[in-house]
């Protein structure tokens, strides 16, 4: 397994695509509306890092054919936007995308609700981004990779969700998907040794019921095999000798203050 550890010039250039990051994820978050179609969201997310001068990694990524994902209540990840597809009031809508700055890559995903959400759907949602918090604390250089699996994993299944099997985070540089692989569950060997420098995309998905997964016809939308909601977080996060750092989250996000 290689395992790329970036240079200080490497990482500032990963720094920089994650800013612009969670500046587009920031900009879709407050366009997000009832009526809207799932291909609106793909239009705009495309324009907007256009406009950043940088490219929608997920565009064409094995022969993917949208520059955001956008799964839908039951809908875990990969769903493919489309015209038929209404957002309506009640739903929750994770968007999933990537940008390439300069040949560096960052990936994030966030889960919204739409308009007034029912407070299962608004726990799952928080349960999910807790989960990825309860990670970072242990994505310390001399730790290993199953630290953070097993926290993640460990912190929704004691609430009693179910944290998908199927899925899993990775690494990330100038390649959107890099070793190692990153479960969010505890695995039954330590994984390899944390180090500074690594970056990794940490990407918890949770779901109200099974872990278990459909894989629809279109070779991309994975939905939870009981019909169960689905949410999903992920940053790109960097492993220093100290406390880790979050690539994807803009400088005013409330979630740097955790």
């Amino acid at each position: 397994m290689a395992v790329t550890v970036k240079s200080e010039h490497e990482i500032q250039l990963m720094r920089e695509a994650g800013e612009i990051l969670a500046k587009v994820h920031e900009e879709l978050h407050a366009a997000l509306k009832p009526g809207m179609t799932t291909l609106e969201i793909d239009r705009l997310c495309e324009k907007l890092i256009r406009g950043y001068d940088c490219i929608p990694s997920f565009l064409g990524y094995e022969g993917y054919p949208a520059s955001v994902c956008v799964s839908v209540n039951d809908e875990i990840v990969h769903g493919i936007p489309s015209k038929k597809r209404v957002i309506r009031e009640g739903d929750i809508v994770s968007l999933d995308t990537g940008v390439i700055w300069k040949g560096w890559q960052s990936d994030a995903a966030r889960t919204w609700g739409i308009g007034e959400i029912s407070k299962e759907a608004q726990d799952l949602i928080d349960v999910t981004r807790e989960s990825f918090f309860a990670g970072l604390r242990f994505a310390k250089a001399g730790n290993h990779l199953n630290d953070i699996c097993g926290a993640i994993g460990d912190y929704a299944e004691e609430r009693g969700y179910g944290v998908v099997r199927d899925l899993v985070g990775h690494g990330i540089g100038t390649e959107m998907h890099e070793d190692p692989e990153v479960p969010n569950f505890r695995m039954n060997r330590k994984g390899i040794r944390l180090q500074a420098g690594m970056t990794l995309a940490l990407e918890p998905m949770i779901t109200i019921g099974t872990y278990e997964v459909d894989w629809g016809d279109d070779g991309w939308t994975v939905t939870t095999a009981d019909g169960s909601l689905a949410a999903h977080y992920e940053n790109t996060i960097l492993i220093t000798d100290g406390e880790p750092e979050i690539l994807s989250l803009g400088k005013n996000d409330p979630d740097r203050v955790h």
